[in-house]
């Protein structure tokens, strides 16, 4: 049922977002009539234009910026309600966020962040133009000052970037009694409160106290009975992406934060871990393809070209080296014209089958599955996982070969090249993301540019290289 309604809200927003370039394409072809603003067509385009945007979530809002052209970008941008562009810049990526900022002025971009508390005030400072930060900060009363300072001063990948300084904390020598009292006098509980953080009078953290079990226990106990005080805290120099595996492993909706001595600093929450997962899947999608950082689908040509010409030429050298080592064996192919027509076979099951390899290990290493004692066994498991689809399918493609060019040794040749070419593919895919590792870089950079490169050439060099020795 998730699932439909997940396919139903992408829908609508699709839906969305297609009427949206309709009225911007009809508010745009009126506004170039004479006297725009007395045609009735025009007020009612606008007018309609500004209610749907005025209805959508703000993550809605950022979803359909960044699906824009940067034109029709910034005429949203435009019309979205002053007192909501804080929340959409933080949804937005940070390319996309860029082009927004770079469109408001200083006093918008003051009334944005205005609002915002004070770990989401971290999350946009860095994006923010330097001479807009000495105002912010002015702006901001002692506490705020602080807890934004204590947040920029970790990098952006450790918990205490992350944190959040929204919580309830009670006493563990008061009643169940007094703790409804005391939460009686909020307007609201910060959100994502599913527990409340027990500390002593040294604010030293004792243990937490599900809602749940709040409103289950008699009001007469001492919250020191029901509270549980073994709980998962972490450290705000605690890496981020560790953490919000252990969300994922324990099921968490909040957990404190603890500096060295068990005081409690601030609390993690769901929505800023969810954020972690999906920033970490996005990078290293864009690792694998050779992208060194988040692009902006709208950017313009020389950023893109900037973000690409990496590894495209590394990839340009390993094609190079692919191209010399088929031309090492020009005469075997024009010998037998047929080798021309197979080698792209086996270079591309090898390609593919290397990708399925790093997919797997770049996964494992991430989630911390892969020790060195444990490299050796998984190394010989995907070699015999290689070497057996190999003969099998190199079989097949062999039988196919043969049948085809009326030669039993060609498909022999084909069978024997595919099996080895796979082998190698499994070597590689286990052997790339653990030496980038070792060499402290992102196991995920550039290894479906690096597999593909081995693959290929080592594909060509082996096939050939047993036509040459077995057929001419």
């Amino acid at each position: 049922m998730s699932e439909t309604a997940g396919r139903g809200s992408a829908s609508r927003l699709h839906d969305q977002l297609d009427h949206i370039g309709e009225l911007l394409r009809r508010v745009r072809g009126l506004g170039q009539l004479p006297e725009p603003d007395g045609d009735e067509g025009f007020r009612e385009a606008q007018a309609r234009l500004q209610a749907l945007l005025d209805a959508l979530h703000p993550a809605d809002i950022a979803t359909i910026l960044e699906a824009l052209p940067l034109v029709d970008r910034l005429a949203v941008w435009q019309r979205v309600k002053a007192d909501r562009d804080g929340e959409i810049l933080l949804e937005v990526s940070d390319a996309v966020r860029e082009s927004l900022i770079a469109d408001m002025d200083e006093r918008e971009i003051l009334a944005a962040v205005e609002p915002l508390d004070a770990d989401e005030l971290a999350d946009l400072v860095e994006d923010l133009p330097t001479e807009v930060l000495p105002e912010l900060m002015a702006s901001l009363d002692a506490q705020q000052r602080e807890r934004v300072q204590a947040a920029l001063s970790y990098p952006e990948d450790q918990v205490g970037a992350l944190m959040d300084f929204e919580m309830v904390t009670i006493r563990e020598d008061i009643s169940l009694e007094t703790v409804l009292r005391y939460l009686r006098r909020f307007d609201e509980l910060p959100a994502q409160t599913d527990k409340l953080f027990v500390v002593n009078h040294d604010n030293l953290l004792t243990g937490v106290l599900p809602l749940h079990w709040l409103l289950v226990n008699s009001p007469d106990r001492p919250v020191s009975e029901v509270m549980a005080p073994d709980v998962n805290t972490f450290h705000p120099e605690d890496d981020a992406y560790e953490t919000a595996q252990a969300f994922e492993r324990y099921d968490l909706v909040t957990a404190p934060v603890v500096d060295g001595s068990g005081h409690l600093i601030g609390r993690i929450t769901i929505d800023a871990m969810v954020d972690v997962l999906r920033e970490e899947s996005e990078s290293e999608a864009l690792s694998r393809g050779g992208l060194r950082e988040e692009e902006d689908v709208f950017a313009s040509v020389w950023k893109s070209i900037r973000n690409r010409w990496a590894w495209l030429a590394i990839n340009l050298v390993t094609a190079f080296i692919a191209s010399r080592v088929i031309g090492l064996f020009e005469g075997s192919i024009q010998h037998l014209v047929a080798l021309a027509a197979l080698m792209p076979i086996v270079a591309g099951i090898g390609g593919n089958s290397g990708n399925q390899t790093i997919t797997m290990i770049v996964r494992a290493l991430a989630l911390d599955q892969i020790t060195p004692a444990s490299a050796r066994r998984l190394w010989r498991k995907e070699i015999a996982v290689a070497l057996i689809n190999g003969v099998v399918w190199g079989s097949v493609i062999g039988v196919v070969a043969w049948l085809l060019y009326d030669n039993f040794w060609l498909g022999a040749v084909m069978t024997a090249a595919m099996t080895l070419n796979l082998v190698l593919a499994a070597f590689c895919g286990v052997g790339i993301p653990l030496l980038m590792m070792r060499l402290g870089r992102d196991p995920a950079l550039g290894s479906s540019v690096l597999i593909t490169a081995m693959t290929d050439s080592g594909g060509f060099f082996i096939f050939l290289g047993l036509a040459t020795l077995f057929l001419m």
